[in-house]
């Protein structure tokens, strides 16, 4: 049984866990965090990533977990009603799709769930009997071999591994040791986001505001019955320097960029100064040429994050996770074993839709892709093909 270590247990990484357990191989979540991560945004999944979540056997859960917005009110900047909808929103697209939009750690904790099949989330070493799950540990070092892979942790004791699979996000510690610097791969897109939970202090009732002023704006958009919201700000700006990049600072930031606007924002940056689950990076891509290194592979946005921007990028985590697990066990019974032409395939197979996908961030600046573009690229693969 071939051991596989997944560095990040967000939805990339969780769902190849889940994917991987079932094919036959012995997978094993590294985690930073000390638990599974709350907050974040809804997000969602479209096209093809709906039959991943289905052969997953997650489907259905995902689906009583979804949003139940009736529509949407677009502000100006003094909080004056430009235009309003019932048909479709900012965040998930028409209203009457098939796509699922749900909160991101709810769909975290039902594929971890699946991948441990009921296992708990304990600080370092749980393990259902599925996948093994560690949290608040993280990956320092590599060292490969032609049989292994030797992995150094901040806290463990190094092990071996038959492989290594970078599923750590934007700012992947895995990509760095194994392929060099971010600044090699990371296209900065010019957009700052910052998301974060309030209660629901403006009453809103399964319905989404947006205003945008300049180069600033939000959304908020209540979760959870009602009783809380989600608030995303956004404005336009360069990377932070290195010594800004704290939590803190971040904050700060955040503020002073965001204080010139009107209508409710001083109540939405007092909740920003209290808010325990912050989440603050730059809009940015991730553009390689190849996604593996000998025994080393990225999968979601450590190889290809296409930013908030596309909204596709859970569905390519999804999608990823499916076309790696199902090369990686074609290899195990065809191949004998070739991690290689694993790799290959898995490359070859999920670039063009990646490359799809990733246009819809940039292709209409002032805002969402045109839907003919998005229903094009969330169903630019077949999982069988």
């Amino acid at each position: 049984m071939k051991t596989v270590l997944i560095s990040g247990g967000g939805i990339a990484g969780t769902a190849l866990a889940a994917l991987l357990g079932c094919r036959g191989f012995a997978p094993t979540v590294v985690e930073r965090a000390p638990g599974l991560r709350g907050g974040g945004q809804a997000v969602d999944v479209r096209g093809v990533a709906l039959e991943v979540a289905e052969r997953l056997g997650v489907l259905e859960r995902a689906r009583a977990h979804r949003t139940r917005m009736r529509g949407m009110t677009v502000l100006d900047g003094d909080g004056q009603e430009l235009y309003r909808s019932t048909e479709s929103t900012i965040s998930s697209g028409r209203l009457d799709s098939d796509d699922i939009e749900l909160l991101r750690d709810d769909l975290v904790r039902i594929l971890h769930d699946r991948a441990t099949e009921g296992g708990g989330t304990e600080r370092r070493g749980t393990e259902g009997r599925g996948a093994r799950f560690v949290f608040g540990d993280g990956v320092t070092a590599l060292d490969q071999d032609e049989d292994g892979v030797r992995v150094s942790f901040e806290h463990a004791e190094p092990r071996r591994y038959d492989l290594v699979v970078g599923a750590d996000g934007l700012h992947s510690a895995v990509r760095r040791l194994a392929f060099g610097p971010e600044e090699r791969y990371a296209h900065h897109l010019g957009m700052h986001l910052a998301i974060f939970s309030a209660d629901n202090f403006l009453g809103l009732e399964d319905w989404q505001l947006w205003l945008r002023d300049g180069e600033a704006g939000y959304g908020v958009y209540p979760v959870r019955d009602n009783t809380e919201l989600r608030i995303s700000f956004g404005f336009a700006g360069e990377p932070l320097p290195e010594g800004r990049r704290d939590p803190q600072s971040q904050r700060a930031v955040v503020a002073e960029r965001m204080a010139a606007l009107r209508w409710e924002t001083p109540r939405l940056l007092k909740a920003l100064a209290e808010a325990p689950d912050v989440y603050c990076d730059t809009m940015t891509q991730i553009r390689m040429d190849r996604w593996s290194h000998g025994r080393v592979v990225l999968l979601g946005d450590a190889g290809y994050c296409a930013s908030p921007l596309s909204g596709q990028g859970t569905s390519l985590a999804l999608v990823g996770a499916h076309v790696l697990a199902d090369a990686l066990a074609d290899a195990l019974t065809r191949s004998d074993g070739d991690h290689r032409a694993a790799f290959t395939a898995y490359e070859e197979r999920l670039r063009p839709f990646v490359e799809l996908n990733q246009a819809l961030a940039t292709e209409n600046p002032g805002g969402p892709a045109a839907e003919e573009s998005v229903e094009r690229a969330k169903n630019a693969i077949s999982l069988d093909g």
